[in-house]
C-alpha cells in the first residue's frame, strides 16, 4: 500500500508489472495523477459491471499525461489502480492539448 498526501493506494503486484511491462507506466506514477489539480475524472460505465469503476485523465509526477483506471476498496478509502497508460491524442485534446 502507498500513501500519497492523504491517499492510500494498492494495486495487484502482478497486474502492475504487467502493466508496466505493457504500457511502460509504474502504478507508483499512475497514483501522482491524482494530485493534478486539472485532472479530469469520468465513470466507467463499460467497466463497471462487476464493481463501480472511474478513470483519471492527469498529469503525473513527471508530467507525463496518464489515463489511470481505478476503483475503491476498504470502505472508498483505499484507491486501487486497475491500469494505466499513456494517453491518445484525443484523450490529449480532451484535457487541454498536453501530450
Amino acid at each position: 500500500m502507498l500513501e500519497l498526501r492523504g491517499n492510500l493506494f494498492d494495486w495487484n503486484p502482478e497486474k502492475a508489472l504487467s502493466n508496466l511491462q505493457k504500457h511502460g507506466v509504474a502504478f507508483k506514477e499512475a497514483a501522482t495523477t491524482f494530485q493534478d489539480e486539472n485532472a479530469i475524472y469520468f465513470d466507467d460505465e463499460r467497466h463497471s459491471k462487476d464493481e463501480d469503476r472511474f478513470i483519471i485523465l492527469g498529469l503525473s509526477k513527471i508530467e507525463r499525461l496518464l489515463y489511470v483506471c481505478y476503483c475503491y476498496r476498504e470502505s472508498d478509502t483505499v484507491i486501487r489502480i486497475i491500469s494505466a497508460r499513456r494517453a491518445t491524442q484525443r484523450e490529449s485534446e480532451l484535457y487541454g492539448g498536453v501530450q
